[in-house]
């Protein structure tokens, strides 16, 4: 295998060089960038302004430069923003490689708060300077942490459009890889002194191991907001809640609608799209991006928002989904004009008029055009409102498309959909809903749901949701308008029979895809596990001993999660419904060496800041020379902590410790957002339990430079110091090692070790970057 890997990779470095020369997303510089088809189909739709194609087809051409977001919540990325521009940008500015000036990255105009940068540099360019390749290194550590998000520019507008408030249920429909999902849970966190804000996100993608990716994305923000399910986004069932002891369907206040397609404004990315690129592609994907948007408006509440989103420029995926949508929806939906809404952010106005053509080139501009044995590819949905009055009624003007060569940009399509009233086909049907609300508060939810696996929904529910999405999917394909209120009630009758009206027996499960998820099974008041957990950290009453979850039904529970209340109640309500991937934050890990020091459950860093709200005791307060001993430093002595700090930590005993920095508004030169850290309190020594990449965050923050040994040689020297390390905690340690686990992107630079067999970084106090 290894001999395979080796032949594998000699075989492969020729072409190394063609991607250095192009930028960090690049690659396949041997593929040409033609396609007649696809600059002739552009050219008679006239989507580019007159005079402008060649420029347009330019820009599609070259690569897309690389973008970054800064992540995080508020006053951590303000941190990470200052450190950027302080210890990287500035330096950058003043940087010439091979006689050619470095281009500095440049903020996105139209992102607020200076948080969103883009750059042109390559690779080739990062390997030959060192302060270059440190700033490389800061991007990766920083991503693996989570607090900045290699992301295309174009992407990060759908989530800005849909105007979040922390209070806000959001479901994004087709979440996978997950970076606008993480925005979503940014914005219901725009206060981090709100632990538990009242809204959530719920993300969803059709492809098991795609929710896995998504999973990853969300987890570095560690929200406890967040729940990643496992659906087809098209029939996505429809979830209950219990509201006043009764239960209700949960309708979303905002739904991202950021559907599959045929991905044309990628190509500076995905270049393997000039190859691949045909008509036929959109024409096989409108049914499904009409049928997941009708999907999303059923289940959008009055009065909320659905930001709807294609990276395709082509009219068939965007502008006819949104026109039948707003035909359909007769008057309940509208296009809401965001002309002001992103200052600085150049875009075209959507498209009235457009022609489809075949991949053999036929072109139709009228569905009366179309020949009958062509009526299953081409549907009538696909063409534009002949009818002036009603196409002015639709203000399809109010679209935005995003072409490249404006802004340096991907191609994109998105538009803004505000609900006004109930969808037709909902509305005229309301005592069904009525009895299904009444049948289903007769059932017994609550605890049952809590024992059942979350990912075994019965048979019955695969029936649902098939026949969920009939009625306005008769209308889609269209077919007569009265079909539509026949399949709602369809709709009505088939979640009935869910509920246990009548159907087949419970214990018939439908068949799953991908891996059987455990359980997520949520602790009582009393469960056991609270008594010595309550006494040793003191917890607060105000603490939701009810949102804490165990992914097991038996034996000890080795980790405890946390989750929103209202998460919890989507959870309980709908065990049975919905295939949950992951919710929840890590908030204690257990640990068999702390029952002899009043606690089996130790702090975890993950949730560390949705949790110390509650806890009153086991806090010691440090400043920001004690954070860098304990960064830096294996198992620093308790005297190496400042007066005040080493007061705190001799009257405590041994056991888990929350480390506590508070900010001085009084000394801008500290950082002014605090940081709490997860640690351990020894015999005669303290520790961090913080991941690496974690570690690195928080140094940089506090001006200190971190950078990467050459290969294996800190690894060494780290591994002859943990021999001697103190031995109190030891499992407690390794299992620090395994969580930290993103430890394999760098390794520090490490200088002699202290008289205490531990370590530290080299480091770098002032400003200017140092060359490793």
């Amino acid at each position: 295998m290894g001999k395979r890997s080796r032949q594998r990779q000699k075989n492969q470095t020729p072409g190394r060089d063609n991607r250095d020369n192009a930028g960090w997303g690049a690659g396949y510089a041997d593929i040409i960038k033609e396609n007649k088809l696809f600059e002739h189909y552009y050219k008679e739709q006239g989507l580019v302004p007159e005079g402008e194609f060649e420029e347009f087809m330019d820009a599609m051409r070259e690569p897309l430069p690389a973008t970054i977001r800064i992540t995080g919540y508020k006053s951590h990325a303000k941190e990470i923003l200052h450190c950027l521009k302080e210890k990287y940008f500035k330096d950058i500015q003043e940087l010439e490689i091979d006689g050619q000036k470095i281009e500095a990255p440049q903020a996105l105009s139209w992102y607020p708060d200076e948080q969103a940068w883009h750059t042109n540099m390559s690779r080739k360019i990062i390997r030959k300077s060192p302060l270059l390749e440190k700033f490389h290194q800061f991007l990766v550590s920083e991503t693996e942490s989570g607090n900045i998000s290699r992301q295309e520019a174009v992407s990060m507008i759908p989530p800005l459009l849909l105007k979040i408030e922390p209070h806000h249920k959001i479901l994004d429909m087709c979440a996978a890889p997950g970076s606008k999902t993480a925005q979503l849970i940014e914005m219901l966190h725009a206060d981090m002194d709100v632990p538990f804000p009242e809204g959530f996100v719920i993300a969803n993608d059709v492809d098991n191991k795609r929710c896995y990716l998504l999973v990853h994305q969300a987890k570095r923000l560690n929200s406890p907001c967040i729940m990643v399910v496992n659906h087809d986004a098209s029939c996505i069932p429809t979830l209950q809640i219990e509201s006043d002891g009764k239960k209700d369907i949960l309708f979303y206040d905002r739904i991202l609608c950021d559907v599959p397609c045929s991905g044309d404004g990628t190509m500076r990315k995905n270049i393997d799209v000039w190859k691949k690129w045909t008509t036929s592609n959109s024409l096989h994907l409108h049914g499904l991006q009409l049928r997941i948007a009708v999907r999303g408006v059923e289940q959008l509440a009055v009065g909320g928002r659905m930001v709807y989103s294609t990276c395709s420029l082509n009219p068939i995926e965007d502008e006819a989904v949104i026109a039948a949508l707003l035909e359909k929806s007769e008057g309940a939906l509208e296009l809401a004009d965001c002309s002001s809404e992103l200052p600085g952010l150049k875009w075209m106005p959507g498209v009235t008029s457009w022609k489809l053509m075949t991949k053999e080139g036929q072109w139709y501009s009228d569905w009366s055009e179309v020949p009958s044995n062509r009526h299953t590819q081409i549907r009538p949905t696909m063409f534009p409102q002949k009818d002036p009055e009603k196409l002015a009624s639709l203000h399809l003007e109010r679209c935005m498309r995003i072409l490249p060569h404006h802004q340096n940009t991907g191609g994109f399509f998105v538009a803004v959909l505000v609900k006004k009233a109930p969808m037709p086909w909902n509305k005229r049907y309301p005592k069904l809903r009525k009895d299904l609300s009444s049948s289903s508060a007769a059932q017994t939810g609550g605890s049952q749901a809590a024992s059942t696996p979350a990912g075994t929904p019965h048979l019955p529910e695969s029936a649902v949701g098939e026949q969920e999405v009939e009625g306005p999917k008769g209308t889609i394909d269209g077919e007569a308008a009265e079909e539509a209120p026949k399949g709602a009630s369809l709709e009505q009758e088939a979640s009935a029979k869910q509920d246990g009206v009548c159907g087949p027996p419970p214990s018939k499960k439908m068949r799953l895809f991908g891996y059987k998820e455990d359980p997520f099974v949520f602790l009582t008041e009393d469960d056991p596990v609270f008594t010595t957990i309550q006494s040793f950290y003191d917890l607060s009453p105000v603490f939701p001993k009810l949102n804490v979850l165990t992914r097991t039904h038996e034996g000890k529970k080795r980790h405890l999660y946390m989750v929103s209340k209202e998460l919890r109640n989507v959870l309980l309500n709908n065990s049975e419904r919905m295939k949950v991937i992951n919710t929840g934050v890590k908030v204690w890990s257990r640990n068999s060496d702390g029952e002899e020091f009043g606690c089996a459950f130790r702090l975890a860093q993950e949730g560390i800041y949705t949790l110390q709200p509650y806890i009153r005791s086991r806090i010691i307060r440090v400043s920001v020379e004690d954070i860098k001993v304990l960064l830096t430093q294996e198992n620093p002595f308790l005297s190496k902590l400042e007066g005040d700090a080493h007061a705190q930590a001799k009257k405590l005993g041994m056991g888990s410790i929350v480390l506590k920095y508070i900010p001085n508004p009084n000394n801008p030169a500290e950082p002014q957002c605090p940081i709490q850290l997860c640690g351990w309190r020894g015999k005669t020594s303290i520790r961090a339990f913080v991941p690496r990449n974690e570690r690195f965050h928080y140094l940089r923050m506090l001006g200190v430079e971190v950078f990467r040994d050459k290969q294996g040689q800190g690894q060494k020297q780290r591994v002859e110091e943990k021999e001697g390390k103190e031995e109190v905690g030891d499992e407690v340690e390794k299992e620090a090692e395994e969580e930290g686990a993103a430890e394999n992107e760098a390794e520090l630079d490490l200088e002699n070790g202290d008289e205490n067999g531990s370590s530290e970084p080299k480091m770098d106090t002032d400003n200017q970057g140092t060359s490793s």
